[in-house]
C-alpha cells in the first residue's frame, strides 16, 4: 500500500499547471529577445502571398453564411452525441433514457427557436 495515495494526482496537477506556464515564459522571452525593437515600414506592410496588395482590403461578407455554418456545426455535433445512445438503446436504464429524451427535446427546441427567428431562411 502506498503511504501517499494522492501523490500521483498532486504530481499530475503540478505538471498540468507548470507546463503551460513554462511555455508562456519561453514565449515571453522569445518575444522580448527576438522581436525587432521598432516596427518599420516593411513590418507594417500587408503581405499577401508575396504579391503587393492593391485595392481596398475591406470586403463585406454576409453574416448569414456564418450562421448557417455555426448552426450546421452545432446540430451536427449534437447528433453525434446521440450515437452512443443509439448503439446501446436496448440496454439503457430509465435514467439514461430520460437523459436522452431531454437531450433530444433541447435539440428540437433549438431547431424550433432558429426556425422561428428566421435563421434557417436562405436570403
Amino acid at each position: 500500500m502506498n503511504p501517499y495515495p494522492h501523490a500521483f494526482l498532486a504530481l499530475f496537477l503540478a505538471v498540468a499547471v507548470a507546463f503551460p506556464l513554462i511555455l508562456l515564459g519561453v514565449a515571453r522571452l522569445w518575444f522580448r529577445f527576438f522581436q525587432p525593437a521598432r516596427p518599420g515600414r516593411l513590418k507594417q506592410s500587408t503581405y499577401e502571398c508575396g504579391v503587393e496588395p492593391t485595392g481596398d482590403s475591406w470586403i463585406q461578407f454576409k453574416a448569414h453564411y456564418y450562421l448557417y455554418a455555426i448552426m450546421f456545426l452545432i446540430f451536427d455535433v449534437e447528433v453525434l452525441f446521440l450515437l452512443p445512445f443509439a448503439v446501446a438503446f436496448t440496454g439503457l436504464s430509465t435514467g439514461a433514457w430520460l437523459a436522452m429524451l431531454i437531450f433530444v427535446f433541447l435539440l428540437a427546441e433549438g431547431l424550433i427557436w432558429a426556425w422561428h427567428r428566421g435563421h434557417l431562411e436562405w436570403k
